[in-house]
């Protein structure tokens, strides 16, 4: 009798391929080039280099992911797919007869031979780092089935060299509740309003699985991660069990593997899940790791669905620790048999870096460290080894002792523990001295209580700043920028040939003074009343802190996809975290004398580094963003003390970072608004602190973001139709520091005409007092190119003045 195998399967993959190829074929084609057809070449070759590589590593035919593949986005891909084209970019697509250049006009805006049009609003993917464009659904909102439809294309050419895939579609209840209304007049009251159009949208569902089918799939994967969210017990509910009852009936014949991932299913398993007629239910037990519910869903999973386990990270970067994930893979086995039984990632691969290869040979990473690290390459392995040894494997339910009776995966399985107990065990990890400072920012006592609280109230010290810049500063609309300005190719190559060390240090420092000069210099010309350096030094707002402060370490190739072709190099927080010396304070005092305007010192928070870096497990992610929150105490302490009267702490990341469940949000935003507090509660009344925000439902958070007790906050605003102002402005608890919201978008070249600007301040003063406004983009200026910043800049000085006149008029 031949022994079940347990299959190793997999839900995504890294689509920039090792070295970001993708990212720089797209980036070509936008700028001209590189032709739309060697575009398609070489994402074609990237997708069959993913396909061998995966099964290369041991993950089972027919359990390769394929759709996973996206330009830019798989949530747009998703919207084009149905035919969610909202209609400012029809005319676009009749008169070019392009999906490509429609798609890239969704998102990053289309202003060319005489088209004039914004990109799709962007929202964070759950609380990852990952963005995805808003899909826009109209009233009367229809459906209809892309031609040669994306799964289908993708599949066949899979196929055709040889490799099985099981196609990712986004579910259909999870896609329309990331959608929003195409009306900003009429925006969704609750979520689950975007539930009305799951009828007209289900036959396109049914169209595409039947031709999935007809090409020969077997299986089909559902992602369906709202399911790690509060949902409505009823309406939702009701919404699943109506959408997979029909898809069941279209295609009785295909399996269907309903995935969640980013939490765990709660209440939904019971409400939800339990009765849906599916054949596999992926669970995420990492993020998701609730003993209690893990145990009811082997004990109550109805046969013959099969269970697929998450149990490799696909979101951190550390090994698995084999030990523990056999220990969940016998349960299941002990409750379910090992033929319904898959072990996979926890979610898609996605979210990690491509693979370890080039950290080995470069070697940033100090060699104990790298042992204890795996990036996507490397957790494929870590999937196929689960798989090969959970048939094996002998958990002894009295001790939790493994035995495993195969001699190389024994050989394998001590390895790994010897990797977990040098982790364990490593004097690299911990800080005595780190750990007695840490115990002093106890909530409710005295020292806890004076690191948390700045010296008056903001009233108190609103009127004393207004003192202290009332000769530098405009009664209204005051003008600033969020930090950086945008990093040209010189600029590139000029880091790159400093850390290769074709250039001195004072060469580089020279170079930079020089580019910091000429950002000064720029913004003074423009008439911006708070300036900012520039940050030419800095590669990235989290990575570049991360290499001043003890406890970080740095991968040379550990790149992941933010948004469209920008990836991030997430730093690694391994152990315990202090700063050893000032981080920001020379470049920021050499650009104030550069200037008799305030220039504001520029920081990354806490809760943003923490949540930007791939952060140890083996202590409460509480802990260690107190342990940030300290380090950055200091700096803006020094700050202060070398002469700087405004700092920015910046914390995009806060909205990110709160749990999926409502429940553990009070105890999340406790510790997140004490971090940054703790930061900047050194400074006198006279110090302004700012902050910003950007790409959040601030809702959701706004009592936490009144607590955070800056001066003035500058947050995301011109994509969101005022929608996510008006929590500011909500009657009796209305927000009344200074607000700066964003006047125009900074993910596209596109220049917002000095009109459109007008408009949107004219909109924003009838929902927030004149008296409170400061003007500034949307976030950082990085990306872009000179010529768009400064036009853009321009304008956004010129409504500014022309607003001030407006109000002083009305004021007289």
């Amino acid at each position: 009798m031949v022994a079940v195998a347990v299959e190793a399967t997999n839900l995504g993959f890294p689509r920039m391929g090792p070295n970001r190829e993708l990212k720089k074929v797209v980036e070509s084609y936008w700028a001209g080039k590189t032709s739309e057809a060697d575009l398609l070449a070489t994402a074609r070759q990237l997708r069959e280099n993913h396909w061998k590589l995966q099964a290369s590593k041991g993950i089972n035919q027919g359990f390769i992911p394929s759709n996973d593949f996206s330009f830019f986005d798989q949530v747009l891909d998703h919207a084009q797919l149905f035919g969610v084209i909202p209609e400012r970019y029809q005319s676009l697509l009749q008169q070019t007869g392009s999906a490509l250049t429609t798609y890239f006009a969704m998102s990053r805006g289309h202003q060319a031979n005489g088209f004039d049009i914004g990109s799709l609003e962007m929202k964070k993917y759950f609380d990852t780092n990952y963005h995805y464009l808003v899909p826009e659904l109209g009233a009367q909102q229809t459906f209809k089935l892309s031609e040669n439809p994306k799964p289908v294309r993708e599949f066949l050419e899979a196929k055709a060299v040889g490799i099985e895939t099981r196609p990712v579609i986004i579910g259909p209840v999870t896609f329309l509740l990331l959608s929003k209304s195409a009306n900003p007049l009429q925006p969704y009251g609750a979520q689950s309003d975007a539930l009305v159009h799951l009828n007209a949208l289900l036959p396109v569902y049914v169209a595409l699985l039947k031709a999935l089918e007809t090409a020969g799939a077997q299986w089909i994967q559902f992602d369906e991660p709202m399911l790690s969210l509060d949902q409505d017990p009823t309406v939702v509910a009701k919404a699943y069990a109506h959408a997979y009852q029909t898809i069941r009936s279209a295609v009785p014949n295909l399996k269907l593997q309903l995935t969640n991932y980013f939490g765990h299913l709660g209440s939904n398993y019971s409400a939800i899940v339990k009765d849906l007629p599916i054949d596999a239910l992926h669970i995420d037990l990492v993020r998701g790791n609730n003993t209690a519910e893990f145990n009811e869903i082997i004990s109550t999973l109805r046969a013959p669905i099969i269970l697929s386990l998450g149990v490799v990270d696909g979101r951190n970067i550390w090994k698995n620790d084999y030990k523990q994930s056999l220990t969940l893979i016998a349960k299941a086995i002990a409750a379910l048999g090992t033929s319904r039984v898959f072990v996979g990632p926890s979610s898609s691969l996605l979210h990690s870096p491509f693979s370890l290869a080039k950290e080995y040979e470069v070697g940033l990473v100090h060699a104990e460290i790298l042992a204890w690290l795996s990036f996507a390459e490397e957790k494929l392995s870590e999937i196929s080894f689960l798989a090969r040894a959970a048939t094996v494997a002998i958990l002894d339910s009295s001790t939790g002792a493994i035995t495993i009776s195969d001699d190389a995966l024994r050989t394998e399985y001590e390895a790994n523990q010897r990797a977990q107990e040098s982790r364990r065990t490593s004097p690299r990890i911990h800080n005595p001295e780190v750990q007695a400072r840490l115990a002093t920012t106890v909530a409710g006592t005295p020292e806890g209580t004076k690191l948390r609280n700045r010296a008056s109230d903001f009233e108190k010290r609103r009127t004393i700043q207004r003192a202290r810049f009332a000769d530098r500063l405009p009664k209204y609309f005051a003008t600033t920028t969020i930090g950086s300005f945008p990093q040209t190719k010189e600029v590139r190559s000029t880091r790159t040939a400093f850390k290769a060390g074709k250039i001195s240090k004072q060469e580089y420092d020279a170079f930079i003074k020089k580019e910091i000069k000429m950002c000064v210099d720029i913004q003074e010309e423009l008439g911006l009343d708070v300036l900012v350096h520039g940050e030419a030094e800095r590669e990235d707002m989290v990575e570049f802190f991360g290499k001043y402060l003890a406890g970080f370490t740095f991968t040379a190739n550990g790149w992941v996809q933010s948004y469209g072709s920008r990836c991030v190099k997430p730093p690694i927080i391994f152990g315990d975290v202090h700063r050893p010396n000032p981080m920001t304070v020379e470049v920021t005092q050499y650009a104030q004398s550069l200037t008799n305007k305030i220039m504001k010192g520029m920081l990354t928070g806490p809760v943003t580094i923490l949540q930007w870096s791939f952060v140890r497990n083996d202590q409460p992610r509480r802990d260690t963003c107190l342990q940030l929150a300290l380090a950055i105490r200091d700096e803006v302490a020094d700050l202060e003390k070398a002469g700087i009267a405004c700092i920015q702490v910046d914390e995009p990341a806060i909205r990110e970072g709160l749990p999926l469940r409502r429940a553990e949000w009070d105890a999340y935003l406790t510790w997140a608004v004490d971090s940054f507090r703790i930061s900047t509660a050194v400074v006198r009344d006279e110090t302004q602190i700012q902050s910003h925000l950007c790409y959040s439902d601030f809702n959701d958070i706004f009592g936490a973001l009144d607590n955070l007790d800056v001066d003035v906050l500058t947050i995301e605003n011109s994509k969101s139709d005022l929608k996510l102002l008006r929590v500011f402005s909500a009657g009796s608890s209305a927000y009344l520091k200074d607000l700066a919201p964003g006047l125009f978008d900074i993910h596209s070249p596109r220049v917002a005409s000095v009109d459109e600007m007008k408009d949107r301040l004219r909109k924003i003063t009838g929902v927030v007092p004149a008296e409170q406004i400061w003007v500034c983009p949307d976030c950082g200026l990085k990306t872009r190119g000179w010529k768009e910043t400064k036009e853009n800049l321009a304008n956004m000085v010129a409504v500014a003045r022309a607003l001030r006149v407006e109000v002083e008029q009305q004021k007289a």
